[in-house]
């Protein structure tokens, strides 16, 4: 139905950003909110799913990522959550020979996917590329170990845990990523990323 939607980022959320175009406000799941800025214009490409009783918005930065994004839901046990999760890492090249290559140890790595959906998606998805080129409910809270924490940390521990890793797996990088002392949520994301797939 919506190929992309031309506005203002009015609402930045770890799960979401709000785009308002011409007065509405669009709530649009997207991989990595902090690529956005605040009150500034954008360019949002979005699918439109509908499941069930649920309508969602789902948000990709470029053309690119919303093809690879629909390539993954295609698989048998890829939903879209975890298709975002899957593309949070902005390591799409790794994504793609991790495909090509046969590597289920790679794609395993990524929350809620198992060594048979790994499995399917390389059944799936083998050589479609070479041409193209939320809070989870009741998870438990990040623990925090002060009231050291910087806005931007939380923040960033905040957008992992909407993708799905476990408050277990992001606290046993938390203080890793303390120490490197970055200055933005989205660096923070990169980085929480970098170190859970590693």
């Amino acid at each position: 139905m919506f190929e992309y939607l031309n506005g203002t980022i009015t609402y930045i959320d770890p799960a979401y950003i709000v785009c308002d175009v011409d007065g509405v406000g669009y709530k649009v799941q997207v991989a990595n909110p902090y690529r956005y800025e605040e009150n500034q214009p954008a360019k949002v490409f979005v699918e439109q799913i509908v499941r069930d009783n649920e309508q969602s918005l789902y948000g990709f930065y470029d053309l690119n990522e919303k093809k690879i994004f629909l390539n993954l839901i295609s698989v048998s046990g890829i939903g879209p959550k975890s298709a975002l999760a899957i593309l949070a890492g902005q390591d799409h090249s790794g994504l793609i020979n991790a495909i090509e290559n046969n590597d289920v140890k790679f794609l395993t790595k990524f929350p809620k996917i198992g060594k048979k959906t790994a499995q399917q998606i390389i059944l799936d998805l083998n050589g479609k590329f070479t041409a193209e080129g939320q809070m989870t409910l009741g998870q438990a809270p990040i623990p925090l170990t002060n009231g050291t924490d910087s806005p931007e940390l939380l923040d960033g521990l905040a957008a992992l845990q909407s993708l799905g890793y476990s408050a277990r797996e992001i606290a046993k990088i938390k203080d890793k990523l303390k120490e490197q002392q970055l200055d933005s949520a989205d660096a923070y994301l990169r980085a929480g990323l970098q170190l859970l797939t590693k």
